[in-house]
């Protein structure tokens, strides 16, 4: 008998318990062949890939079982059971009673060691497959632990390990907590582990009977667990804080648990509110005023408590301290002036006007450091308020300050990268090219490919020739392959690749560009200006291959906004001594002339003798080709479908291109229904660099692919404020790209298009009205909300764009304030605040339509109280 290949053939087959039974009848001759053979096995069928892998997955608790039986030492056997490979099973009960029964032959010690080394070993579940697998070999570990009597270890993962199991069992109906022999000793570690709220949030939302949680709160009543050190253990999590969810499972037992006032710990209590987070800080409010009213809260933590909530800043934590003071008799309250002095400076009219008649109402009660902080912070007050105050504590300091207002730096790019002074550089950068196009990166990379094959081919051919040896496929598989056949050749570094192979295997790239070509153009749906800059790169290729070189490239950008200077450009014209340039590449070069071009560069272009020479002369003494018209409108669609808000509303972006454009411009700029959405979301990075010098087309592009509502994770910002720095005019697309953008609900996006918006006003090219009309459309169809815009606009004032913000809003608030018997959009009353700052600054002045009526009407709501500011500053023009 081979004891190996009867050991294999019983794992493959995956008959577990007959492989148990003949595994503890093998004598110790037969165990050393198999652990002689097991290791080398494994490592064998490994090297045949993911699928390998897969299959030794599944038969992961033979080979579990064999090298539990047969390997000599506790440390070999705990490295073999935590391989990668071989450490999650679908049944760690049922694996871990396998084992024990072949591990029982082993010494108490022996088995004691593994114990110790499989629990250090623990790690929390990741991934959602697994996850109701539990702490993968928790339960070998466990078994080990209880069996030979050790003290279960002092580590989180084996903590998290007893809360999976438990509450995986409860889910299959099996027993809970009252009898667990590991309760006692892992229930004071369960208040300090890590990672404990993964299993308590799952039990908890599974609603099969009693949870873990409800389970110890019915133990304890009970009396059959120790209610104090659950207490206890739940304000010890409270301090040691961490993550809401980490601590939300603690909220819930001590809400469980119900504590008497006099279990509440007071003085911890107290000292969370400060920096917990929300929803424990309501937590400790109420069992504080609960203690409070037991008598068992004393006067100074009262006044400290109530301190720390004043400086919180959610309204629903501050209200909370304004209402406590108001509702506790004096003197005690008087301990709290100054918390009420606080919240003197917050931005809820109602609640600082509370404040203020409490403050006057305890102003007997107060001692001099309370009075004193009372007089100072009402010097901020508005003047009424201010005067109130005045009555009660006496004359109030009120320097007449005037806001300074931030100063816009003018931004700059990084300078470009210089060209490439040797091939080895240039194939590093070749090597490093990852699958996230950069596009100032590509052009270099492309520009030193044909340089220096011009330069020196056969040096450059030397240098790539290892590249291609590590790029190329393996023998017998299709030369496309390395080079994205799947995706048809389309993307850029693709293309950057096969200008490589054009030059170090040209018969190859011959081939590949041939097999290609049969299976006709790329349908991949790209947008114009994809079209023009894939045109460019086949046309290198082309060139290449056929053995050909020139001496530069027209198009490679010398700024970093992408436009090429025109002395340079007439100097890479003359390089051609009279031959006509690449199409594509001659194309790309007149979008990235810029708007001014020296008027002595005219007479030199004239002397060029090529055809293109002499449209490039022409194009020089013209200006440049006039601008289209954009414009842009919200129309209501009654069917749901991409890009819609409430399947109600989409934008529509025209370009009008003007009369007498070349074939090729007029297609570029021309948008048609195909073209709605990208299908590669980082191709817009492309767009302000392809046309530098007419950033409204670029926007209007942006406009026409950003998924609406603002939510997409795309990179229609980043493009945006690239071309920002460009030239050109901005208008309407502009504005309702800057608009989405700052209205949208990603962080990242938001800032890029705050970037575009500081880079224009900076540059004094901000379009204001257009901006104003376009936040006003796009909160009035719902494509952003007004709560977002109000905070991006307060934002850019406070950053030094006051004058643009507040004549922007100066358009936007007429078509947003409700008319009468209408209510208020949410977030009205941020926006007014953001304006009435602005004008402030701006020193804006003027009349805003239905202002007046609203700042007339009663109350003391923030719209009302906000629309008052501003109609006071722009009224007296402050500045």
């Amino acid at each position: 008998m081979n004891p190996w290949q009867e050991v294999l053939d019983r794992i493959e087959e995956g008959d577990e318990e007959d492989l148990a039974t003949f595994l503890d009848g093998l004598s110790d001759l037969g165990r050393r062949a198999v652990a002689g053979q097991l290791p080398h096995h494994l490592a064998e069928e490994l090297r045949g890939g993911v699928q390998a892998r897969w299959e030794i997955e599944g038969l992961a608790p033979g080979f579990r079982m064999a090298g539990a039986a047969c390997f000599t030492g506790a440390q070999q056997v705990a490295a073999w059971l935590n391989r990668r490979e071989l450490r999650r099973v679908r049944d760690p009960e049922r694996d871990a009673e396998r084992l024990m029964f072949l591990l029982r032959r082993r010494p108490v010690e022996w088995r004691r060691d593994l114990a110790v080394r499989l629990a250090k070993r623990l790690r929390p579940p990741t991934g959602r497959r697994w996850r109701r697998a539990g702490v993968p070999g928790w339960d070998l570990a466990a078994a080990l632990v209880s069996e030979t009597g050790i003290e279960p270890p002092d580590d989180d993962a084996f903590v998290v390990g007893w809360l999976w199991r438990l509450v995986l069992r409860r889910q299959r109906g099996g027993r809970g907590l009252d009898g667990d022999p590991l309760l006692a000793a892992l229930l004071p570690r369960l208040f300090r582990a890590q990672g404990v709220a993964g299993p308590l949030a799952l039990d908890e939302s599974q609603e099969a009977g009693v949870s873990v949680l409800g389970e110890l709160a019915v133990l304890a009543g009970q009396g059959r667990l120790p209610r104090a050190a659950l207490i206890d253990g739940c304000a010890g999590r409270f301090l040691a804080g961490g993550p809401a969810e980490e601590i939300a499972p603690f909220l819930r037992l001590w809400r469980l648990l119900e504590p008497q006032p006099r279990e509440i710990p007071v003085l911890e209590f107290v000292r969370l509110l400060p920096s917990a987070g929300p929803v424990l800080a309501q937590l400790a409010v109420e069992e504080l005023q609960r203690a409070e009213g037991a008598g068992l809260l004393e006067e100074e933590l009262f006044a400290e408590a109530v301190g720390a909530l004043a400086y919180r800043t959610e309204k629903k934590l501050l209200h909370a301290a304004v209402r406590w003071v108001a509702r506790t008799p004096a003197p005690r309250s008087g301990g709290a002036v100054p918390a009420l002095a606080t919240v003197f400076d917050v931005e809820t009219p109602a609640l600082r006007e509370r404040a203020v008649r409490l403050a006057v109402k305890l102003a007997p009660h107060a001692d001099d450091a309370g009075r004193e902080a009372v007089r100072q912070a009402a010097a901020r007050l508005p003047a009424d308020l201010r005067g109130r105050v005045a009555a009660a504590y006496g004359a109030i300091a009120c320097p007449q300050e005037l806001p300074v207002a931030a100063v816009l730096p003018v931004p700059e790019l990084p300078e470009l990268a210089p060209p490439f002074a040797s091939p080895a550089e240039l194939v590093a950068q070749l090597r490093a090219l990852g699958w996230a196009e950069e596009p100032q990166r590509c052009e270099r990379v492309l520009a030193g490919i044909v340089e220096l094959a011009h330069r020196d081919r056969a040096g450059l051919e030397a240098a790539l020739r290892p590249w291609w040896r590590d790029s190329r496929p393996p023998q017998g598989e299709a030369e496309g392959y390395v080079f994205d056949r799947d995706a048809h050749d389309r993307g850029v570094q693709t293309l950057l690749a096969r200008c490589a192979l054009a030059v170090v295997a040209p018969q190859d790239s011959r081939r590949l560009s041939a097999s290609l070509a049969e299976t006709g153009p790329y349908a991949g749906g790209d947008w114009p200006p994809q079209r023009l800059l894939r045109r460019r790169l086949e046309e290198v290729i082309a060139l290449l291959e056929s053995g050909r070189t020139i001496p530069a490239l027209l198009a490679t950008p010398t700024e970093p906004t992408g436009h090429v200077d025109p002395a340079i450009l007439v100097g890479r014209m003359e390089l051609l001594r009279g031959a006509e340039p690449l199409a594509a590449d001659f194309e790309q070069a007149l979008l990235r002339l810029p708007r001014y071009v020296d008027p002595e560069l005219i007479v030199r272009a004239g002397e060029l003798p090529s055809r293109a020479g002499r449209e490039l002369a022409a194009w020089l003494r013209g200006g440049g080709w006039p601008d289209p018209v954009v414009d842009w409108t919200s129309h209501r669609q009654e069917r749901a479908g991409y890009g819609l808000r409430g399947g109600s509303y989409r934008l529509r972006v025209d370009v009008v291109p003007p009369a007498g454009l070349p074939a090729w411009l007029a297609r570029l700029w021309v948008i048609d229904a195909r073209h709605t959405y990208l299908s590669y979301r980082r191709d817009a990075l492309w767009w302000p660099l392809i046309m530098p010098s007419h950033r409204e087309v670029v926007a209007s592009w942006l406009v026409r692919c950003m998924p609406w509502p603002s939510d997409g994770n795309d990179f229609t910002m980043a493009a945006l404020a690239a071309a920002a720095h460009g030239e050109g005019p901005v208008g309407a697309a502009t504005a309702v790209a800057i608009a989405g953008g700052l209205g949208h609900r990603r962080d990242a996006q938001r800032a890029a298009a705050a970037e575009a918006a500081l880079t224009l006003a900076a540059r004094g090219q901000f379009p204001a009205p257009e901006f104003g009309w376009a936040v006003a459309e796009l909160i009035r169809h719902e494509f952003v909300t007004l709560k977002r815009i109000a905070v991006a606009l307060g934002d850019l004032a406070a950053a030094g764009a006051h004058d643009q913000v507040w004549r922007a809003l100066a358009v936007a608030l007429p078509l947003l304030l409700p008319g009468p018997g209408e209510r208020p959009r949410a977030g009205l009353g941020e926006l007014l605040g953001v304006a009435a700052r602005a004008a402030v600054l701006a020193g804006g002045k003027g009349e805003i339509f239905g202002l007046a009526e609203m700042a007339a009407r009663k109350g003391s709501s923030l719209v009302l109280h906000e629309a008052r500011r501003l109609h006071e500053a722009v009224s007296s023009g402050s500045r």
